[in-house]
């Protein structure tokens, strides 16, 4: 089992890594370009090339159903929740397969709407509740695949 952070304008890095730690499961940091991360044999980071989607294409390719998957990005949580990991935003809300076709949907009008000249604000500020909401929903998926994984 692992974690893996979608890291560019990832607001919750740290906090993935004291609940990593607690849990003892190692956590992978993907980006475009060096990203400082803790002296950890837990942490390690990988820096992929600047091309369109390089850092989801390896974090796609690096996913299995014992990946967790820490992204705001909608289209890399299908694609990571098609090969079975979990995957929770940034603000604590889980992707899941029954959430994520609205969210796709969602995303799609969005962009229309934006293409299409219309002023649409973006997602609210991110805020302390959702740092909260970020710690108990990473915790709570990490408890419930160390128990799965203790089972087989």
């Amino acid at each position: 089992m692992r974690i893996l952070i979608d890291a560019d304008a990832c607001p919750v890095k740290e906090e993935t890594y004291k609940v990593a730690a607690r849990h003892k499961v190692p956590v992978v940091v993907v980006s475009n370009s060096a990203i400082r991360v803790p002296q950890s044999a837990l942490i390690s980071r990988k820096v992929v090339s600047d091309a369109f989607d390089a850092a989801d294409d390896w974090i796609v390719e690096n996913t299995d159903a014992a990946t967790v998957v820490i992204t705001a990005d909608i289209l890399l949580a299908d694609r990571c929740l098609k090969l079975g990991a979990s995957v929770v935003a940034p603000n604590g809300k889980p992707f899941t397969t029954s959430s994520i076709g609205s969210a796709i949907a969602t995303r799609a009008i969005m962009a229309d709407l934006r293409a299409g000249g219309d002023i649409v604000g973006g997602p609210p500020p991110f805020a302390k509740q959702d740092r909260s909401r970020f710690l108990s929903a990473l915790d709570e998926v990490l408890v419930r695949l160390l128990r799965s994984s203790s089972r087989t």
